[in-house]
């Protein structure tokens, strides 16, 4: 599975932004997408992530009540909806997938097999 994640940029806080992530190869595969972030110098963090059927979902607690993370099989795209950004979001925003990932394993990078490049997210106080 190759993941090419997309639609990063420059932000005004408070603002919005979506940011998309295509998956090509064997995307005949049931697999969980996940997005992760990390600033320079730090540790990548969990962002989000969701189940394939859609109806699980799982969030940071600093993310939690303004980002929405969805999917859409059909177009084996998943995005992330960005609302009430805050300078703190400012980060290279990965996105991340694979085949079997248990719910409690969600948050992990250790669980995802296939990563994407990254887009960079900035936001302006």
């Amino acid at each position: 599975v190759q993941l090419q994640a997309s639609g990063g940029g420059l932000v005004q806080a408070g603002g919005s932004l979506r940011i998309s992530c295509a998956a090509s190869g064997r995307t005949s595969s049931r697999f969980v997408m996940a997005w992760f972030r990390q600033v320079q110098g730090k540790e990548r963090e969990f962002v989000a992530a969701i189940m394939f059927n859609g109806g699980t979902t799982d969030y940071a607690n600093s993310v939690k009540g303004r980002f929405t993370i969805s999917r859409d099989n059909a177009k084996n795209t998943g995005y992330l909806q960005m609302d009430s950004l805050r300078p703190e979001d400012t980060a290279v925003y990965y996105c991340a997938a694979s085949q079997s990932v248990i719910r409690s394993n969600l948050a992990s990078q250790f669980a995802y097999a296939y990563w994407g490049q990254g887009t960079l997210v900035t936001v302006s106080s």
